[in-house]
């Protein structure tokens, strides 16, 4: 993916994020399937940004952005802590 591609991507899953969080909110939906689906969502997310900032480091430092891969979600999570 080039970097338009995942900006795009991230734009839709942001706009699904927000309608999952919206319609759980309003009670619309309910249970642990719907709470999986936003994580899932999230960690989706997080790899999608995680992506974006490899390829943009790497085209600053003079590498090849497409040399950048999709780190395992784990990865992704652990830099929270």
């Amino acid at each position: 993916m080039d970097q338009q591609q995942i900006l795009s991507r991230i734009t839709a899953m942001v706009e699904d994020e927000k309608k999952l969080r919206d319609s759980l909110a309003a009670g619309e939906i309910y249970g642990p399937t719907e709470r999986e689906r936003l994580g899932a969502l999230e960690r989706e997310l997080d790899q999608c940004w995680d992506l974006l900032r490899q390829r943009r480091a790497k085209t600053e430092f003079g590498a090849d952005p497409d040399e950048a891969r999709v780190r395992p979600a784990a990865e992704v999570e652990g830099y929270r802590s």
